[in-house]
């Protein structure tokens, strides 16, 4: 299997996976508890509350239209696997309740809905696709705006989500924005996660020695940056290195090892190849 087809196979199944938490947070957390949502999602659960529309067919309808709209703005790739989501997602959305939770403390499933949304999401769009509907939408303001996805997200959700107090009532439009706050934050977050690295600076006398040894033991690439010091007007080489923070743990020690005065700077980066820098975003 060539490495392109198992990138598809893999993303399809994230797809799955996503979908399926998904629906979980819609038919057992959100639904039962009369809990609203944003975007296409919210007004599936509108519809089901005052017109008893199953939420599969609307979610399938409604999204569909806004796919035909993001086919001008996304590349094919994202609209393929979104098809796949809303597919997905309408499927699972048409199951029994799994979880037979029902509770007169509603922030818990709010909370808990929340939290399985913006996880769901955000394996959602790591997997190159989009759970159609109001992420359509982000997904073109991120494009070309460069605005973080759940915080587009959250934008569209509430224009949905506010008018909705009229038919849940205004508690349940309260719950409904705390939800789709935190599946913002965590989307936002899950998200940046993707290129996550650290990058080290390193400013020692025994540069030369300490970039041989990282090379030598860890593989690892090194830039080296002449520098001169101010004060003593000292030409100064610093070490550049870009990692992920499992190697950080094992790289600062054995700087430690050959220069224990060494100084080091830590932060935290995000680093892709030029092909990927879309994701970032």
């Amino acid at each position: 299997m060539t490495l392109m087809k198992k990138q598809v196979v893999k993303n399809s199944l994230g797809i799955i996976l996503g979908a399926f938490i998904y629906a979980v947070a819609i038919n057992d957390f959100l639904i039962p508890h009369q809990i609203g949502e944003g975007g296409v999602t919210g007004l599936t659960a509108l519809g089901y509350y005052a017109l008893a529309i199953p939420p599969a067919l609307t979610n399938f309808v409604l999204n569909g239209i806004l796919i035909i709209i993001g086919i001008r703005f996304l590349d094919k790739i994202t609209i393929g696997y979104s098809v796949w989501a809303v597919f997905w997602i309408s499927i699972f959305l048409k199951l029994p309740r799994l979880i037979h939770y029902h509770t007169t403390q509603t922030l818990i499933p709010t909370i808990i809905g929340g939290v399985l949304m913006g996880i769901a999401m955000a394996i959602i769009i790591d997997c190159q696709g989009t759970i159609a509907g109001s992420t359509i939408l982000a997904k073109i303001v991120n494009r070309y705006l460069g605005i973080p996805t759940g915080s587009a997200m959250l934008f569209f959700d509430l224009i949905v989500a506010i008018p909705s107090g009229f038919i849940i009532g205004f508690q349940n439009m309260l719950l409904t924005i705390i939800e789709l706050y935190l599946s913002a934050v965590i989307l936002n977050q899950l998200l940046a996660r993707f290129g996550a690295k650290r990058a080290v600076t390193i400013i020692s006398e025994q540069y030369a020695q300490i970039a041989a040894t990282l090379s030598k033991e860890y593989h690892q690439g090194i830039t080296v940056i002449e520098a001169k010091g101010y004060y003593s007007q000292n030409q100064r080489p610093m070490l550049y290195v870009i990692c992920t923070a499992k190697q950080l743990a094992t790289i600062v020690p054995t700087i430690s090892q050959i220069d224990a005065q060494a100084l080091v700077v830590v932060d935290e980066v995000r680093s892709v190849q030029a092909e990927q820098l879309q994701r970032l975003l």
